[in-house]
């Protein structure tokens, strides 16, 4: 099944940094689900202290943002402490939440297929549908064109 916007959206419960967080802790509210793949990385990085810039403009939208890798909460807790961020994050370690959101996926770097986790970034509605999703993510200014789609949910 393809998750796309208008479908519902999977369940999930996963320990993050703040304890467990599942998909039933925000009904009523908006839900921003980034995937990444690799605490402490270039490109991770700078797409969690984007979203760390703009948290207290997801919170006055109404919006909690949640990144999701496979990383240990423990592995996360250090990441978040490196770099001041101010996202929570969760772990993912077998990757049945990345997989049911379509986040798993094969890649290829140098002629080398390999399986690993797709930059994707769902906004889950109030009503736990999503009403967007973005797949492939470039990180220059994806965190602002989020934060633009929770303000006209």
């Amino acid at each position: 099944m393809t998750i796309e916007a208008g479908s519902k959206a999977p369940d999930f419960t996963l320990e993050s940094t703040s304890g467990s967080v599942s998909l039933a802790d925000f009904v009523g509210r908006k839900l921003v689900l980034f995937f990444y793949p690799k605490d402490d990385t270039t490109g991770c990085t700078a797409e969690a202290l984007q979203f760390t810039a703009l948290a207290a403009e997801f919170a006055a939208s109404g919006t909690s943002v949640i990144g999701v890798s496979k990383d240990t909460v423990a592995k996360h807790r250090k990441f978040i402490a490196k770099h001041q961020l101010g996202v929570e994050l969760a772990s993912d370690p077998e990757g049945e939440t990345i997989a049911a959101y379509g986040s798993w996926v094969e890649k290829s770097l140098y002629g080398r297929k390999y399986m690993g986790i797709d930059r994707s970034t769902f906004l889950i509605g109030p009503d736990g549908m999503i009403a967007a999703c973005w797949r492939k993510v470039k990180v220059a200014g994806h965190a602002e064109a989020v934060l633009k789609a929770t303000r006209e949910l």
